[in-house]
Formats: structure tokens, sequence, C-alpha cells
């Protein structure tokens, strides 16, 4: 007896319906799955393990791990960025050695580090990673700011507008045509709007970079706590 062949058209359906079976079977069970499980299914799939913790905590759920980005902006320009995530289980001193090690790598500096009881930090000027205690587990935040191009363009933006109100007084005053008082105020404002647009001009970028180095450092702290015991993460680096 020949062995049936399906068509392309009839493989799409059968895997579109066992698909269905299996949700429908976990959510009549009331189970849901762990971060471990999806990364196993996921790298069945040819995936990686960080991949898919990054895929899970982009949806900030509200259980036992969570990640946030909250932007600051000057602007409308995000002069700070910071990612927040926190894991049901405790933080050892084997996973504060292997963050230092990871956070080192991906930003490229030694930094500074401090321990006050349970809380850790690892410092490098404006860039900062905090582990906190909770009842269940710890909490990572990272968190930096771009204090260089903020200034610049604060310091722009104030040449701007000593520019603006200078010319107002002389104009209030009646001695604006004054040729040496138009060319001083006229390179004052060049000079605020050059500062405030090479200030503004970096910080799109370096957000975009800081956020990504981000993500994938709490991306690797959460699949690192779906390993088994004794298990180690690989740590990557960021290229520059």
């Amino acid at each position: 007896m020949t062995e049936r062949q399906f068509s392309e058209e009839e493989v799409a359906e059968i895997f579109k319906l066992a698909s269905e079976s299996e949700s429908q079977a976990t959510a009549s069970s009331g189970k849901g799955m762990t971060l471990a499980q999806l990364q196993e299914i996921g790298r069945e799939a040819g995936m990686s393990p960080e991949a898919i913790a990054r895929a899970a905590l982009s949806l900030d759920q509200t259980g036992g791990m969570q990640a946030q980005a909250r932007p600051q902006t000057m602007l409308g320009l995000p002069v700070a960025v910071g990612q927040t995530i926190e894991v049901d289980r405790p933080f050892t001193d084997a996973d504060w050695e292997n963050l230092v090690a990871d956070l080192r790598v991906t930003f490229n500096a030694r930094g500074v580090i401090r321990q006050d009881g349970r809380f850790r930090q690892w410092t490098n000027g404006n860039l900062q990673a905090l582990v906190e205690p909770t009842p269940s587990g710890f909490r990572l935040r990272l968190k930096t700011m771009n204090a260089n191009a903020r200034g610049l363009v604060m310091m722009g933006m104030g040449g701007i507008a000593v520019s603006a109100a200078t010319s107002l007084a002389l104009s209030i005053a009646g001695t604006f045509g004054n040729p040496g008082s138009v060319a001083g105020i006229g390179l004052l404002a060049i000079l605020g709007a050059g500062m405030a647009t090479l200030g503004a001009m970096q910080l799109p970028g370096w957000a975009r970079r800081r956020k990504s180095q981000m993500e994938e450092i709490t991306a690797r702290v959460a699949s690192a706590s779906a390993l088994p015991s004794g298990s180690q993460p690989s740590l990557g680096r960021i290229p520059d």
C-alpha cells in the first residue's frame, strides 16, 4: 500500500490545527510556559535563548520578570536611558561576577564596584547598574545619561536665548542698528545654534546604542535565570 503524500496546503493546515490544539490544551490546563520551556522550543527552531528572552521581556509582563525602558527627554530628544528587570530567584555571588564581567565587556569600561549588604552597584561615570533585593528575588536597574550632549544643547539654547534678549533690549533702546552690536548678536546666535545642533545630533544614535546594550544585558540575565542550577550563561559583546 502506497503511503499517502500531503500537499503543501494540507501540511500547512495540519500544523495550524496541531498548533491550535496545543494552545487549547495549555489554556485548559491553567498553566503557561516558563522561559526555559520557550527557549527549548526556540532552540529546536534554530533561535538563540537570548533572542527568546528579549522577546519575552518586550511584553513587559506584570509577573515575576519585567523590563522597562523609559528614556528621559529634553526638547523631545532622549538624554537618559534606563532598563529594569525583576527575577524571581535569589541573586548569588556568581551572578554578580557574571554580571560585572558582562558590563565591562559590553560597555568596554572597568567601572567601580560597591556593595552595601545585599545592595550591589557598578558605576562608570553616568552609567550605573544597581542590584536590589526583592521579596521573591532581585531587581537589576541599568541607567545612564549623556551629560555632554545634554550640556551642549543647553548651552546652545542659552546662547540663542541671550542673543534674542539682547536684540530685544537694543531694539527698545533704539540702538539695534549699530553694526558692531548686530555682528556680535549674530555670532552668538550662530554659535548657540551650532552647539545645540551638535548636541542634538549625538543623542538619538547614542540612545539607540545604549538601549540596545541594556536590552542585551537584561536578556542574558533573564536567560541565565532560566538555566539549570550550575550552568553558566554565555557572555557576548556588543560591537563598537
